[in-house]
């Protein structure tokens, strides 16, 4: 096969690429420093508008909000994925609602849509598909969350509870809980945006209806704080992973000692390549734009003795099962698990949140106490 051009990074990537190399310095650098102006100016704007914010309308069921105070990913949609998992296996019927970032909202409608296993992920968004695709449960994209939340109770009234995968900074979306997720970046240089990676200010104190989940080596920004431990799993071919057949996946180390290229269209892809060293595998990096669009075929070119490529599940929903031809593809999950006393715990608090779940016409779950 052909190598294909290799495409040169936009000038929006190349300052974001930019700005990211200053945010995670733990010290303040030249750069952090010199756009502390603008940083204090996005405060105010922020703050003015968070005064003339509405009260959020009640939702049809409790809302449990999973995001980030930084930008970039620090893995919400895994954690997502797990609090679904242990939702339903506490009793819940959950369902997810999303914004559905990096999906076309040029064309089409702007109303909720809902998410199938076979959606195209340019209409519904990759990280949405995933989730769908893990969890099996309904799933609806739409702009407004509010909306999304609406939409999803009326078409499926057994969903009693719904988290959002993303929207901390949502306010138009009530919510019971709110999930603030960390990775071991923690907060960077501390810096409101564009001085730093923070969306809003740190708080000084969680609220009642806050937790926070930690992924990284060292303390979290935030306290109390769950660590949680992320871990690769097996390397399942592209096709196998398409069918749902987890019983072809791999373990990582039968991948040693092959032309490998890594593939990850992430907001930060070297926690991936980073993981897959830990597992002792070599590789050629293949760094993407988050929520990249590959448009049914391979948008990079590889060396002819490159025979396979591994990749992300969030990768894997935009390739097809011959995208590469003859080059193997195999998928990498990324698994987590929640605390048995944590979920506990936020199931207590949104059995506090009974109400909007009995006015869907739903009862709370019988929890454990």
């Amino acid at each position: 096969m052909p190598l294909a051009p290799r495409r040169r990074p936009t000038l929006a990537a190349r300052t974001e690429a930019l700005l990211a190399r200053h945010w995670w310095q733990p010290r303040r650098s030249w750069l952090a420093r010199l756009l502390m102006p603008l940083a204090t100016l996005y405060a105010l704007l922020l703050r003015r508008w968070q005064r003339r914010q509405p009260p959020a309308p009640p939702t049809p069921v409790p809302v449990v909000v999973v995001g980030n105070l930084v930008v970039g990913g620090a893995g919400k949609t895994p954690v997502v994925m797990a609090l679904v998992q242990a939702l339903r296996e506490a009793g819940w019927h959950p369902g997810v609602i999303s914004r559905g970032y990096g999906r076309d909202e040029t064309t089409g409608t702007q109303s909720p849509l809902e998410v199938s296993a076979s959606s195209d992920p340019a209409q519904v968004g990759d990280e949405p598909l995933l989730i769908r695709r893990r969890t099996g449960v309904p799933v609806v994209v739409a702009r407004m969350r509010l909306a999304a939340a609406r939409a999803l109770c009326q078409q499926h009234p057994e969903v009693d509870v719904l988290v959002a995968d993303d929207g901390l900074q949502h306010r138009a979306l009530a919510r019971a809980a709110e999930v603030l997720v960390f990775d071991e970046r923690g907060i960077g240089n501390g810096l409101l945006l564009p001085a730093g990676p923070l969306r809003e200010p740190l708080p000084a104190a969680l609220s009642p209806q806050m937790r926070v989940l930690f992924s990284g080596a060292t303390a979290a920004p935030l306290q109390p704080a769950t660590r949680v431990h992320r871990r690769l799993g097996g390397a399942v071919p592209l096709a196998a992973w398409w069918r749902g057949d987890g019983s072809q996946a791999r373990p990582l180390q039968q991948l040693r000692g092959r032309p490998l290229w890594a593939l990850a269209g992430l907001a930060s892809p070297e926690k991936f390549f980073a993981m897959l060293e830990d597992e002792g595998l070599a590789f050629e990096r293949l760094p993407q734009p988050d929520h990249a669009r590959y448009g049914g075929g391979a948008p990079w070119p590889w060396p002819a003795e490159a025979t396979d490529v591994i990749t992300t599940e969030k990768d894997a929903v935009k390739l097809p099962p011959d995208a590469l031809g003859a080059v193997r593809v195999w998928v990498v999950g990324l698994d987590l698990a929640l605390p048995a006393a944590w979920v506990a715990e936020l199931s207590r608090l949104l059995r506090g949140a009974a109400p909007a779940s009995q006015a869907h016409g739903q009862p709370a779950p019988t929890l454990p106490p």
